[in-house]
């Protein structure tokens, strides 16, 4: 799998203002693990940065990190989205998937980052039958 460690970053040069920074990666792939047929997407990422920037080419290098990986387009729009949710710790982040179409459907993903969301959700415990007396 991809490591975020990868990413660079530099300091936010406003940051006592909220401006919008989006960046379009128009040639990521990764596998389908179904089929191991490729996938093709352009993935814009929106976002509100507070301390800091991420740096372009280690943003290049971890998108291509997906390339031979095996992941549905769910799952790989939500492990960016944390990654980087997680690594630039933003105001707003919003990673958006565009798929290209394979028998005969197109697919979009959107998705949101927020401090609270990005930690895994705790399993509720199964509730026990009570022994019959």
């Amino acid at each position: 799998m991809p490591d975020p460690k990868i990413l660079e970053f530099f300091p936010n040069p406003a940051p006592a203002r909220e401006f919008v920074i989006e960046h379009t990666h128009h040639e990521f792939t990764s596998v389908c693990p179904m089929t191991g047929h490729p996938d093709f997407a352009t993935i814009t990422l929106r976002y509100v940065a507070d301390a800091r920037c991420v740096e372009l080419k280690s943003l290049k290098l971890y998108f291509h990190a997906f390339r031979n990986e095996g992941i549905f387009f769910e799952a790989v729009t939500n492990r960016i989205c944390d990654d980087l949710g997680r690594a630039l710790e933003p105001r707003q982040l919003t990673v958006i998937s565009h798929w290209k179409a394979r028998g005969g459907f197109t697919s979009v993903v959107t998705a949101e980052w927020s401090p609270a969301v990005s930690k895994p959700p705790r399993r509720k415990a199964k509730a026990r039958r009570k022994p019959r007396a």
